[in-house]
């Protein structure tokens, strides 16, 4: 089933719009409408080449502009998203489901990162010491790597690209995108606006495509560098092969992120939490909280009473409605996926408190719709604990102390993000010293690092030495090189021996 109308999506390279050559294409829905609203090109190992050639045709050029002048094209970026930041929510919603509401949100969090790219000049600076020997000075500079892809995830089809392209872009590099073929739209956007800013022909690209594209990413020798955000599996692969082909990578995987509460949290203040951070975008967020670990006798018992009437009256409602709490799921095997863990959770014996399956929308009855699912009584052996669902599923652990909270989450392979609600303050500390996850909350129940600080997990959450963005971001898209210098006053003479401080 398709719209009337369908848009066509091909290739940004070279500063324009590109038509596909390799005879594949892929359909883009609407989520809410389970309608085709788009068709994408599929990119062959040839398109990807092109972008190659032309990135790196226009890398030395770019590298040798002043970081003042790098930036001041994603100031005017930056000028150009805030006064479009509608019409790029409204599409985002329409091909990710997403509300478009939340939609901004993720422009504006994205947004944040252009703003602390605009400080390359302060960024880039070196360091500098004189004297180090007599007449001898040494000194370091950073330098750009040369052309760099950003392979980005579905759930965030314009955050995580900003997340990569602004730092990468300020720091002196080429840049490739291929974001998600489910939904491309906004990749192809911020390509034009790109280019409306000033940015030369062939520093910024877009590649849309499957795994053919990303393995030709991956093998490419004219790809100094790759940043992944997605699943593990994906991550794991993303890792060896780039890094077998001689890459920096950086690749982001999945999660299973828990919120422990506490006995005295306040269990208003952490149903509310729960509430957004569990079905916010129909949890498909990477750091959406899909576990909470309940603490102490009868804790449980209080949370999921006042969570689960909260549940069962969530909003869900086409991606337009800004009064709902959450939209669609991308696409209809996805909203399959989501509700077989529910199947399966059933088939091990935790409890299902709220059921999300067979919701159906009024006037929206072919969207891929799921309300809110809620388990109690989970244990860590089964499958709805131990995998990541992304989808809008909560399950509830119980335990009887703080310290079997910290192992619990501790033992979990994945370690992206976390979150602890108390009133005790040494509680508070004690849960972030023990802690061994790479982003942690202390009632705060998405802890997503501001832009100036870098995002990142642990374990088998992230494959990469650098976190993502801040000056983990400055530090991955740039080589470091350091000069010692010496200016003789006379002819000086040949020295054959390891040279030493005198």
């Amino acid at each position: 089933m398709t719209n009337e109308r369908v848009s066509q999506y091909s290739h940004w390279i070279g500063g324009r719009a590109v038509p596909p050559t390799s005879g594949r294409a892929g359909d883009v829905y609407n989520p809410s409408l389970g309608l085709v609203a788009a068709r994408v090109a599929l990119a062959s190992e040839a398109e990807v080449n092109a972008a190659v050639i032309i990135a790196r045709a226009a890398f030395p050029g770019w590298a040798a502009t002043p970081a003042l002048k790098r930036a001041r094209v994603l100031f005017k970026f930056k000028e150009i998203v805030e006064q479009r930041r509608g019409e790029l929510a409204k599409l985002i919603a329409s091909e990710h489901g997403k509300l478009v509401t939340d939609a901004a949100g993720e422009v504006t969090r994205g947004l944040e990162v252009v703003e602390f790219a605009c400080g390359a000049p302060h960024l880039l600076k070196g360091e500098f010491a004189d004297n180090v020997g007599t007449g001898v000075d040494s000194y370091s500079l950073r330098q750009p790597l040369g052309v760099a892809a950003g392979i980005t995830p579905f759930n965030f089809p314009a955050m995580v690209p900003m997340w990569m392209f602004p730092v990468a872009l300020v720091c002196g590099n080429a840049f490739i995108l291929k974001p998600s073929e489910r939904d491309p739209g906004a990749g192809m956007l911020m390509a034009q606006w790109l280019t409306e800013a000033g940015l030369p022909p062939g520093v910024f690209n877009v590649v849309n495509g499957d795994k053919v594209a990303v393995d030709a990413l991956l093998n490419h020798p004219g790809v100094d560098a790759v940043s992944f955000v997605g699943s593990t599996p994906i991550a794991e692969y993303v890792q060896r092969v780039g890094i077998a082909h001689g890459k920096r990578v950086q690749a982001l995987g999945g999660a299973k992120n828990h919120l422990v509460m506490l006995p005295d949290a306040d269990v208003n203040q952490v149903a509310d939490a729960l509430l957004g951070a569990a079905y916010g975008s129909a949890g498909e967020r990477c750091m959406a909280i899909s576990a909470c670990v309940a603490v102490g006798e009868g804790t449980g018992d209080r949370l999921v009473k006042v969570l689960s009437g909260r549940v069962r009256n969530l909003r869900v409602d086409h991606s337009q409605n800004g009064e709902a709490d959450m939209g669609p799921l991308v696409t209809a095997a996805h909203r399959e996926r989501v509700a077989s863990y529910i199947d399966a959770g059933v088939q091990e014996g935790a409890t299902l408190v709220v059921d999300g399956r067979g919701l159906s929308v009024k006037g929206y009855e072919n969207g891929f719709f799921l309300g809110g699912s809620l388990f109690d009584q989970v244990k860590p052996e089964m499958k709805i604990y131990r995998e990541e669902i992304f989808g809008p599923v909560l399950v509830v652990l119980r335990v009887p102390t703080l310290a079997d909270a910290v192992k619990l989450v501790n033992s979990h392979e994945f370690a992206n993000g976390t979150a602890v609600f108390t009133r005790d303050g040494s509680a508070a500390r004690t849960f972030v010293q023990q802690i061994e996850v790479g982003m942690v909350g202390v009632n705060v129940p998405i802890p997503v690092p501001m832009a100036f600080f870098s995002f990142g997990g642990w374990r088998r959450s992230s494959f990469s030495d650098h976190a993502m963005h801040g000056m983990e971001g400055v530090r991955f898209y740039t080589r470091l090189k350091t000069v010692t210098s010496r200016w003789p006053d006379d002819g000086g003479k040949a020295e054959f021996v390891m040279p030493t401080m005198k």
